[in-house]
């Protein structure tokens, strides 16, 4: 090779080096993760002393902008993300000292993409999550017992908290249990990751209770489509079968405004229960024009929206059972 072919070699080699480097560089996966000592980064920090359990809370999807991730300056957004966290909260705040990160979520166009395409913007959430966990156990955790929770893309957030964290015996000792409600507990999940451990009943310890509520007729959406089976618990029953659920069973459906207040509540609103060919949660008694979608790209009858709140007293109920039943195991060992 002439001198003159072998510079030109080495200069677009190097080129070709620098735009790669450059471009890992920039991919959001590799981004530098929040600092969560920060109290700017979290919307609850400590809520409730005096509680015997830690609730580590994750947020659900709030940013509808054409964007890939949330921004943690962006002033607007975070409100809306501190709304969310406020209307579910109350499931878990009799029971627990709250903590809540704010995090890069992936915004709501990201949905659309491809798996492969829009994983790199969920890892952008995660590397978030993840930091903040880890600046939560190094800080304030003492070995108090943990509740996990998160709705929709928190949910998602859980299960990739439990696949890191969770395999160390320690730490998987401190978990009361992980409510990873509106997203699917997928087979092959469980499967790789023995940590993740569906729940069986209404008491059992260190396990994920999970569901997602459609209409009996619909047949699957994005969140949960058609072709997906799943782990799921009937939130009435505390069942894993198909059996049906009264709506007598249901202590109360609550629905809350932007600051936690409930502003509706109904006992005995629905019933529910399993769809076995999917492990999807059949809501009955209601009707799907009464309880709309309003998510773009979400069918009628899907009642994503609605999983905690149908359900709210229950869970509230499940919460502060599964960690009485865990501080009274922690007293006998």
């Amino acid at each position: 090779m002439k001198k003159k072919h072998i510079k030109q070699f080495w200069i677009i080699t190097a080129v070709v080096f620098l735009i790669t480097a450059a471009a890992i560089l920039f991919l959001p996966s590799r981004k530098k993760a929040a600092d969560y000592s920060k109290p700017e980064n979290w919307a609850y920090y400590g809520i409730g002393e005096g509680k015997q359990a830690d609730l580590f809370l994750i947020c659900p999807t709030v940013d509808m902008k054409d964007e890939t991730n949330m921004a943690l300056d962006d002033d607007l957004t975070k409100a809306s993300f501190f709304s969310a966290l406020n209307m579910e909260c109350g499931i878990y705040e009799e029971s627990t000292r709250m903590f809540a990160p704010y995090y890069r979520q992936a915004a709501y166009p990201v949905y659309s993409m491809g798996g492969d395409e829009q994983e790199q913007y969920f890892s952008v959430a995660y590397g978030d999550v993840s930091a903040a966990f880890s600046y939560y156990l190094e800080h304030e955790n003492e070995d108090r017992p943990i509740v996990l929770a998160g709705f929709s893309q928190g949910a998602d957030m859980c299960y990739r908290l439990l696949e890191e964290y969770f395999d160390d015996a320690d730490l998987a000792d401190r978990l009361v249990a992980v409510y990873a409600i509106g997203w699917p507990c997928e087979k092959e999940m469980v499967a790789r990751n023995p940590q993740i451990k569906p729940a069986q009943g209404a008491d059992d310890l260190g396990v994920v209770i999970s569901f997602e509520c459609e209409a009996p007729e619909l047949s699957g959406s994005f969140i949960h489509p058609a072709d997906t089976w799943a782990y799921s618990i009937n939130p009435l029953s505390w069942k894993t079968d198909g059996e049906q659920a009264d709506k007598s069973l249901n202590l109360g459906a609550c629905f809350t405004d932007y600051s936690g207040t409930i502003t509706r509540e109904e006992a005995a609103l629905c019933g529910c229960y399993i769809d076995e060919s999917r492990g999807v949660l059949k809501v009955t008694d209601i009707s799907p024009a009464d309880y709309p979608a309003f998510l773009p790209n979400v069918p009628e009858g899907a009642y994503h929206i609605y999983d905690y709140q149908f359900f709210f007293r229950n869970l509230q109920a499940n919460v502060r059972l599964r960690i009485e039943k865990y501080l009274l195991r922690r007293e006998s060992d």
